[in-house]
């Protein structure tokens, strides 16, 4: 091999000899020496293509970026000339390249970044020297999970979670929720963020005494809005069809279920109406409020609700009379099941085989469906009872008492002499003792004495007290107007 004062700018035998150095030369420094970036990268060099001398560089450049198979974008420094000429020199190839390098490599381009991470994961640049990685959770993931997709040790999980009681937020994740890493240059977490909806972002960032955690609200803009639907097979279906939310309809049938059975009591052709709050960001429904006022028609009875705030701030439902909606009881404790079996006291026992008296009704639903207190009370029995199984009996006062049978469990916190309320989930439908099917056993005792659930007389509570009762009326008739009126409005419309 010649001396390298004797080269010329064209010699294309000596050339491939350096590009088959530095290939070998920047391939050992890219292994030996340590960088922030998971990949390699391509360096990206300015030229003047005019010079020949430059026009070989760059043929050897993308020579070498080619035997290397990488991308280099990271430019690099003095010292790693030297470095790399040293390396050339001691494998019998030519340093003279890396001085091209070296002069050339003056003012690169604008770091960029081309790296990926997890599969699940995506990084976005925040500033020069923090990034923001993405994660999305996947099922079966936790959140110790993904702190390690994203390199981040348990220890600092730990510090997280017990910085607060808030910050406990972030371990009831949701399949497809979103988790944003902010990280540091040495990989230390910064900041941890989640959308948890349109309106709810949650953060937590670190400080000098550790993480703090702090909770964004945004405030959507709350407009009214009416709906209405008649039933042809289901009633979820026909609220579907009227762009209802289901959250919304469960409301709905909480607020008659008073004086309607879900269950069993609805025909073809009933209908309803609502008048609602529909909570708007940005011209985006983001969600829905209250029921302000509705009406529900069954085998042509029409039942109305009006929502009414007293002066002390407490919300209840009366009809637009005023007189009470709410009873002292709701009639089903199991929302839309199935009635597998009525109340009868010549019932032939579908296991025994004996005529047993059936005091109860059967609600068919899965394992697991929540089951509700009818009223409220006190737990006098939570426990195993016979062919009953897991059992519950709440006692209403000295008049009144109900029992539920065949519970696969209990909800959380309750024991004998725990106070319920109605409506609250007590616990779950289950089979256990003499059952044939997952279901729910409900037995309604008044004075001691079985009778029907479906027609016992449920007591009423009281009506809009007296001195409210102008300020409800008012509020009454302004709101049943309005659905009058969109009623009038939905009516012309079909009939163009």
């Amino acid at each position: 091999m010649g001396s390298p004062t004797n080269k010329t700018t064209l010699y294309p035998k000596s050339h491939i000899l350096a590009a088959s150095g530095i290939a070998a030369a920047l391939s050992f420094f890219l292994l030996v020496i340590p960088s922030t970036d998971v990949e390699a990268h391509k360096t990206f060099i300015p030229l003047d293509l005019s010079n020949p001398e430059a026009q070989q560089v760059t043929a050897l450049n993308e020579k070498v970026t080619s035997l290397l198979g990488a991308k280099v974008i990271t430019p690099l420094k003095d010292g790693d000339f030297d470095t790399l000429a040293q390396i050339a020199r001691n494998h019998n190839h030519h340093g003279d390249f890396i001085d091209h390098l070296r002069v050339t490599n003056q003012e690169p381009p604008p770091l960029t970044s081309t790296a990926g991470n997890h599969a699940a994961s995506h990084s976005e640049p925040a500033d020069s020297s923090d990034q923001w990685t993405s994660v999305t959770v996947e099922s079966g993931n936790t959140l110790s999970t993904l702190f390690n997709q994203v390199g981040i040790p348990n220890s600092t999980m730990y510090s997280v979670l017990n910085s607060s009681k808030e910050a406990k937020r972030f371990t009831r994740l949701r399949v497809g929720q979103i988790l944003e890493f902010q990280l540091d240059a040495d990989g230390d977490l910064l900041a941890l963020r989640s959308k948890l909806s349109d309106l709810e972002t949650i953060q937590i960032s670190r400080d000098n005494d550790g993480f703090v955690f702090n909770k964004e609200q945004l405030e959507p803009e709350v407009r009214n809005r009416y709906a209405e639907g008649q039933i042809n097979s289901s009633l979820f279906l026909a609220a579907q069809q009227a762009d209802m939310p289901h959250s919304l309809t469960m409301q709905m049938a909480n607020i008659f279920g008073y004086d309607i059975d879900f269950a069993r009591q609805i025909r073809q052709g009933d209908s309803f109406e609502v008048l609602f709050e529909e909570k708007h960001l940005n011209d985006k429904r983001v969600g829905t409020g209250n029921i302000l006022a509705a009406r529900f028609t069954n085998r042509g009875r029409e039942y109305t609700a009006v929502r009414y705030v007293d002066r002390q701030g407490q919300a209840s439902y009366y009809r637009a009379d005023g007189t009470s909606m709410r009873r002292a009881f709701i009639r089903t404790p199991v929302e839309f099941a199935r009635i597998s079996s009525r109340f009868n006291p010549n019932r032939r026992h579908p296991i025994l085989n004996t005529i047993r008296a059936h005091n109860g009704v059967d609600y068919a639903a899965p394992t697991g469906t929540p089951i509700m207190a009818t009223g409220d009370g006190r737990i006098t029995h939570l426990g195993r009872k016979g062919g009953y199984g897991n059992t519950i009996v709440i006692r209403h006062g000295n008049q009144y008492q109900t029992l539920y049978a065949h519970l696969n469990g209990y909800a959380r916190g309750l024991s004998n002499g725990s106070h319920v309320t109605q409506g609250q989930v007590i616990g779950y439908v289950g089979m256990t003792g003499l059952a044939t099917g997952p279901h729910l056993h409900y037995e309604f005792l008044v004075n001691g004495r079985h009778v029907d659930p479906l027609r016992v007389d449920l007591p009423v509570a009281d009506p809009v007290p007296a001195n409210e009762r102008e300020r409800f009326m008012a509020q009454s008739k302004q709101v049943m107007a309005s659905l009058d009126q969109h009623r009038t409005i939905q009516l012309a419309m079909l009939e163009q």
